[in-house]
């Protein structure tokens, strides 16, 4: 069987702007065999452009056609949904540079939908204009659930948290796109022209990267570098297909990365 891979990015490939050992080894193994391959995030903030360089500061070679972020998900599913629409906004350049990539008019008047993603600079008076737009009837979209993001000097709000308030203000909540929705794997497998029983997902959290695999109908692989342990995915009442230490356990084993079947 011909495996192609869905790897999440922040504590499977890189770990606070550091590479994982052996992660470089793994990408180079399937660029050199033509595995075809996506690195998915659920930050919004960045470009696939954007995520390229700061991939290759880590020293990783990832094309940006290989780089798959909740921005892009989101701009695929309103594109099924609303062709041609219109948003009030409330991201980055990652957001708003794909919105604009499927035609989409970003406006606070009288918009289709109200987006939130994410942003380092949450405004008071962009989050009080959302708020009174889904009031009007804006349907209301997140990018994903993350309810917190990491910086140097800790926790920062990030979209979930932010989409709570909004929630709180209005009664109204928001459609996440972004992982654990498995809408995100299957936005993903439709870009690359792939299929779900040939498709894996290597995640480090066992609550959104190993939920959207598993409920998209792929086999899944949980790394032990990012926020789970072995004790900590014994809790949940589902299991991934493989438990292994790092990414640098494939390599070597990208043609056959379940060799137990």
């Amino acid at each position: 069987m011909a495996w192609t891979y869905l790897m999440d990015m922040d504590g499977v490939l890189v770990h606070e702007e550091h590479l994982v050992p052996g992660a470089d080894k793994l990408i180079e193994e399937l660029r050199a065999k033509e595995i075809r391959f996506l690195v998915l995030t659920n930050n919004s903030i960045y470009t696939p452009r954007d995520l390229r360089a700061r991939l290759q500061r880590t020293g990783l070679d990832v094309p940006e056609s290989a780089i798959w972020t909740s921005a892009l998900a989101t701009a695929m599913f309103l594109d099924s949904q609303r062709p041609d629409g219109s948003a009030f906004v409330i991201g980055e350049a990652g957001l708003t540079t794909a919105l604009h990539e499927i035609g989409y008019v970003l406006t606070d008047r009288d918009p289709d939908y109200v987006i939130l993603g994410e942003t380092r600079t949450y405004s008071f008076t962009a989050i009080t204009t959302a708020i009174r737009l889904v009031e009007q009837g804006a349907r209301f979209i997140a990018t994903n659930p993350d309810a917190t993001g990491p910086s140097r000097e800790g926790s920062l709000p990030a979209t979930g948290s932010v989409a709570a308030l909004i929630e709180r203000a209005t009664g109204h909540a928001p459609y996440f796109v972004g992982k654990p929705n498995p809408l995100m794997m299957r936005s993903a497998l439709r870009s690359l022209g792939a299929h779900s029983e040939s498709t894996l997902m290597i995640g480090d959290r066992m609550d959104t990267d190993v939920r959207s695999g598993l409920e998209a109908g792929l086999r899944t692989i949980l790394v032990m570098t990012g926020i789970s342990s072995a004790d900590t995915a014994e809790r949940f009442p589902y299991r991934p297909s493989r438990v292994i230490d790092s990414v640098a356990d494939l390599v070597g084993q990208a043609d056959d990365p379940f060799p137990d079947g």
